[in-house]
């Protein structure tokens, strides 16, 4: 399953789609402005939330927080001994990993779980300026999850080039 995320929109307060490979929007980020911490939700076209994401405030690191339904779903955050590549890892609430590496900033990386390939995020398929792509690998995995996952780890790095 692809997705397509358009990039230029990104940002804090702001609302966007995400589409299928065949154009039709299946999720909206929508941005909560004038809050102290950085936070999205990710909605179904209905206008349900499928999953929460907000910053952490008070974190040695930077981190990010996903829940579903008010529980806790995952901690994302920056893996602590990582000189080649950016390198994250999504702590999942069941106590299971997710592991995201490559070049995020240029948005071209990969998500896998016990080495097993989840998603790629990629821009090299697309002709569309500003837009990057969540190929989504397994068919048993949780697209709105790899989304959200996606969503933060872009926005932590872009938050650590900016500091």
């Amino acid at each position: 399953m692809r997705f397509l995320v358009y990039d230029r929109l990104l940002g804090f307060g702001d609302d966007y789609w995400i589409e299928d490979d065949r154009g039709s929007k299946v999720f909206l980020v929508d941005g909560k402005a004038l809050r102290l911490r950085d936070t999205w939700e990710l909605k179904d076209p209905q206008g349900r939330v499928l999953v929460g994401l907000h910053q952490k405030m008070l974190a040695l690191r930077d981190t990010m927080v996903l829940q579903r339904g008010g529980e806790p779903l995952a901690r994302i955050r920056r893996k602590r001994l990582s000189l080649l590549r950016n390198h994250y890892r999504v702590s999942l609430a069941d106590g299971s990993e997710l592991d995201v590496s490559g070049r995020i900033l240029d948005r071209e990386f990969a998500v896998e779980y016990d080495g097993e390939l989840l998603a790629v995020i990629s821009r090299r398929w697309l002709t569309v300026r500003d837009t990057y792509g969540v190929d989504v690998v397994r068919e048993d995995a949780d697209p709105a999850l790899l989304i959200a996952v996606a969503v933060c780890v872009i926005h932590l790095a872009e938050k650590e080039r900016e500091d």
